[in-house]
């Protein structure tokens, strides 16, 4: 299995793990590798299937699977007792890692997360793109024409009402966005959403390490009054930010909230 891992800096690690659609260089592009990197060291990982990290068909990519895959991959890296940054997607994987093993996991900052089961659109949409045979035929040809089509009007509802930052498209990867596999990703995540969490709602409240959460207030794509703020108010020792005038995208907005957050938890 390989991943691709980005590593800056020195110090108590820092593990960052992106969410759907993008790839580890949102937080590069967000300047938060570059901030965080002057304290901590920051690893940036593309989870199995994006940028250039692969994704085998040897199991379901559940998050728990890529939980404990990245887990492995941090044992490797010797990285102990990280603290977790996730966004969007990434942060059921930080959640399950969370839960499955608290003593390996030292905080979480989550932003702008899905927490609780609520009817999801998308992940009907794109269903078929991750499946095998008719998925292999129409991520070669529908769905990357429509990919290509509708990229940016998806990049623009993330950062809404925000602008989005020149030439963030660029700093990803076009092509890297819209190949075949990370399309077949984006599918399988968004099928996993909210089976992932019916089965971990029930247990929030044993989660055993400090949690931070941060999501704008004008965001679109995740509910924040029905996932965050749900969230922080089932979980006693978690702290809630939430960003006036702010999407999805709320570390880009603000990333000093999530500096400030990784730097709170002790």
């Amino acid at each position: 299995m390989q991943l691709h891992v980005l590593e800056r800096g020195s110090g108590p690690p820092v593990l960052l793990l992106h969410g759907a659609l993008d790839t580890h260089a949102d937080f590069v592009a967000s300047g938060l590798v570059e901030q965080l990197a002057r304290q901590h060291r920051v690893i940036a990982i593309d989870r199995p299937g994006y940028g250039h990290s692969r994704r085998p068909r040897d199991r379901l990519w559940t998050p728990q699977a890529q939980g404990e895959l990245i887990f492995q991959a941090l044992r490797q890296l010797g990285a102990e007792r990280p603290k977790i940054v996730a966004h969007s997607m990434g942060t059921l994987i930080a959640m399950s890692m969370a839960l499955q093993h608290p003593e390996a996991v030292r905080s979480l900052v989550l932003i702008s997360g899905y927490y609780f089961p609520t009817a999801r659109v998308d992940a009907w949409l794109t269903a078929p793109v991750g499946w095998p045979v008719i998925g292999d035929v129409l991520r070669y040809t529908v769905a990357n024409l429509a990919g290509r089509a509708l990229l940016n009007a998806e990049v623009r509802g993330m950062f809404a009402p925000q602008p989005v930052p020149e030439g963030y498209v660029h700093t990803l990867g076009r092509e890297l966005l819209l190949r075949p596999q990370q399309l077949r990703a984006n599918a399988e995540d968004a099928g996993f959403m909210v089976p992932a969490v019916q089965a971990t709602q029930s247990v929030y409240e044993h989660l055993a390490v400090p949690l931070s959460l941060i999501a704008g207030a004008d965001d679109v794509v995740v509910d924040p009054q029905a996932h965050s703020m749900r969230l922080y108010q089932r979980v006693a020792q978690s702290r809630l930010h939430l960003l006036p005038g702010t999407g999805h995208m709320a570390h880009h907005a603000d990333p000093q909230c999530v500096v400030d957050a990784v730097e709170l938890a002790v």
